[in-house]
């Protein structure tokens, strides 16, 4: 499930990060929302516009970065930084994402492509 909030169309990277004095702001999923996306649904996964798929104040919620949590922790995956997703359909589009494989890492550089509907 892709998360479309035209975050992308921030392009200076001030704008992107949305640093304040408290830390980032951007938008992300709240806890309830990957609960039922990961365990009801479930989904293969999550890709948001944003620099991680937790909103940017995820930090400091209770658990602290929860999408990352209930997705990861239920053998979901996360793509963050994605771009153009105004130019998908609602839905019907097919979502190829083959990260690079990075030995003892976290998280892997990606190329996203989606195929549309005729």
């Amino acid at each position: 499930m892709l998360l479309r909030t035209d975050w992308s169309k921030r392009t200076e990277a001030k704008a992107f990060l949305n640093v304040r004095s408290d830390g980032p702001h951007s938008p992300g999923f709240h806890k309830t929302t990957s609960e039922l996306l990961a365990k009801d649904r479930q989904v293969l996964g999550v890709g948001v516009e944003t620099v991680g798929t937790d909103a940017g104040q995820a930090g400091t919620f209770d658990p602290p970065f929860p999408n990352h949590g209930t997705m990861h922790g239920n053998g979901r995956f996360g793509l963050a930084s994605l771009r153009n997703l105004d130019q998908l359909p609602a839905t019907g589009a097919i979502v190829i994402a083959a990260p690079l494989k990075i030995v003892g890492g976290s998280g892997s550089p990606l190329r996203v492509l989606a195929i549309t509907p005729a």
